[in-house]
């Protein structure tokens, strides 16, 4: 395999009509990017308030917990990419979908795909519902600052959630994940300056309360069966931040080789998770410690911090953008996807697979494909996210559902399913009895993550 190696396999990632040979041309720091771009998003800016409801030492821990467990599903999702040798194959598996048909069989496969495009479709509608809670936050910000912090500013959401679907209805055309290498960096830059500025107000809130907030504790409430509802709930926050297993085999695919694509995507998600997992106790621990018990659901939309407004809204704003390329990074499989099975299913349609060029070229606009299908589609699944979001637009309790929902059957046991077939581990070894016990664990962290995110979604639309 080299650089500029030649691949005419159907990847759910690449444009489905295409037969055109694959140039990959990653590096470590491209899929760090990418990595940063689909992890570090909505996620963080709940971890303040998911620490305050689990207290001081089970807050952190659960962070590197979730950490740790990433990094485990990661590391054998990058040796799936390539069978039998995790590095010179021959059988190159180019997505997670492809991955489980092959280890794992049809039945597995048609139960993924189902897990899986709910996972990429509530990912891509909480960014919408983030987006709009960040626009309505620079605008409610300057409200204040003009009319003090008392002030009765109230926005709705819905323009902020139609202008932030105009945007995806355009970028949403890109067409496949090679072609998105800028935007995750922009993204990713993005991301570090809103976190940093989240530390940053954290820290500074901290040194002028002259003490630090919280308790061993959590918050405390009216009775235990509220309490455990909210630390479920705070559990599905923090699973719905981390895991990133459902694009780990498309961002490989898109690494040069030599060296070979597992090792540079194993050194990638270290360095990835590393630089999340700092933000995230910094954002977390910070913002707990300045606001204690009265810690806000959204550390930057929430109104903790109301001054200096301009760096508020700075932040907010780097926000959306941030979102605009990580909607693209959860929404380009599930596109890929549709396209390929459009493809197959009508071979001679030409709303599938004609494409049109414009021919007008300029320097700054170049010369483009327009499809019939990929506008249809992608503009009405757009919709579709918007129009959800619209009717569920609570932040803290549609995290926790996602994160509860992906987090066991996608980041851990499809991918220790994978292992076991790949390295032929027979059953009741001691490796096969420490990947079960691994799984099954984190299975009954799925299921109290879901029962508290849903009873507090409920609560949340009937109040």
């Amino acid at each position: 395999m080299g650089e500029e190696e030649e691949d005419n396999q159907l990847s759910p990632l690449l444009p489905s009509s295409s037969t055109s040979s694959v140039k990959r041309t990653g590096t470590v720091w491209t899929a760090v990017a990418h990595i940063i771009t689909g992890v570090i998003g909505a996620g963080v800016l709940s971890l303040a308030w998911s620490t305050a409801q689990l207290g001081w030492i089970a807050g952190p821990i659960s962070v590197l917990v979730f950490a740790a467990t990433t990094l485990v599903s990661t590391y054998i999702l990058c040796d799936c990419n390539m069978y039998p040798h995790p590095h010179y194959g021959p059988n190159r598996l180019r997505s997670y979908m492809d991955a489980v048909l092959f280890y794992l069989g049809e039945k597995n496969h048609k139960a993924c795909g189902v897990i899986l495009m709910e996972t990429l479709y509530g990912s891509t509608l909480a960014y919408v519902i983030t987006s709009a809670s960040s626009i309505k936050a620079i605008q409610k910000s300057n409200c204040y600052h003009r009319e003090g912090h008392n002030a009765p500013c109230s926005y709705e959401d819905t323009s902020s959630m139609l202008l932030f679907g105009a945007v995806q209805v355009v970028m949403s055309q890109i067409p496949d994940f090679h072609n998105m290498k800028w935007l995750s960096m922009f993204a990713a830059i993005m991301s570090f300056a809103y976190s940093f500025i989240g530390f940053g107000l954290g820290l500074a809130q901290v040194i002028e309360n002259g003490t630090i907030k919280g308790s061993i504790n959590g918050v405390p409430t009216a009775n235990i069966a509220d309490k455990l509802w909210l630390v479920f709930q705070a559990l599905g926050d923090i699973a719905f931040a981390y895991p990133y297993s459902v694009i780990v085999l498309e961002i490989q695919d898109t690494l040069k080789s030599p060296p070979p694509e597992n090792k540079t995507m194993k050194k990638a998600s270290i360095i990835a998770v590393s630089l999340t997992t700092f933000f995230y106790l910094c954002c977390g621990c910070f913002g707990y410690a300045a606001f204690g018990n009265n810690t806000p659901g959204n550390l930057l939309t929430g109104f903790g911090f109301y001054e200096p407004y301009w760096l508020v809204d700075l932040a907010n704003a780097c926000i959306v953008l941030h979102l605009v390329g990580g909607y693209q990074i959860f929404g380009q499989p599930v596109f890929a996807f549709a396209e390929r099975w459009f493809i197959n299913r009508f071979p001679n349609s030409w709303f599938v697979n004609n494409y049109y060029t414009n021919k007008h070229r300029h320097r700054w606009f170049p010369s483009f494909q327009i499809n019939p299908l990929k506008i249809c589609f992608r503009t009405a699944y757009v919709a579709t996210t918007t129009a959800i979001a619209m009717m569920f637009p609570y932040f803290n309790q549609v995290l926790g559902v996602l994160g509860a929902l992906n987090f066991w059957p996608l980041a851990i046991y499809f991918p220790v399913e994978m292992c076991i077939v790949q390295k032929k581990i027979q059953s009741w070894t001691r490796k096969w009895v420490v990947l079960k016990s691994f799984s099954f664990v984190c299975l009954l962290v799925t299921i109290v993550a879901f029962i508290g995110s849903i009873q507090g979604l409920i609560n949340a639309k009937f109040e």
